[in-house]
C-alpha cells in the first residue's frame, strides 16, 4: 500500500486540493491535509506542488 504524506514544507497554496480534492483538503492550520489513497492522483498533485511538500512512497 502506498504512503502517501504533506511534509512541514507545505504553503498552503491549495493546489493540491485542485488537482487531487478527493485525496487532499485543507485543515483548520491553512494546511494540506491527506484524507484519501488514490497514487494516481496524488502523484498528479505532488507535480503541481510549489515546494515539493507532497511525498508519495510506492
Amino acid at each position: 500500500m502506498a504512503k502517501i504524506t504533506v511534509n512541514e514544507s507545505c504553503i498552503g497554496c491549495g493546489a493540491c486540493t485542485g488537482v487531487a480534492p478527493d485525496v487532499f483538503e485543507m485543515n483548520d492550520e491553512g494546511l494540506a491535509s491527506v484524507v484519501g489513497d488514490d497514487v494516481a492522483s496524488a502523484k498528479e498533485a505532488a507535480e503541481s506542488c510549489p515546494v515539493e511538500a507532497i511525498e508519495v512512497e510506492d
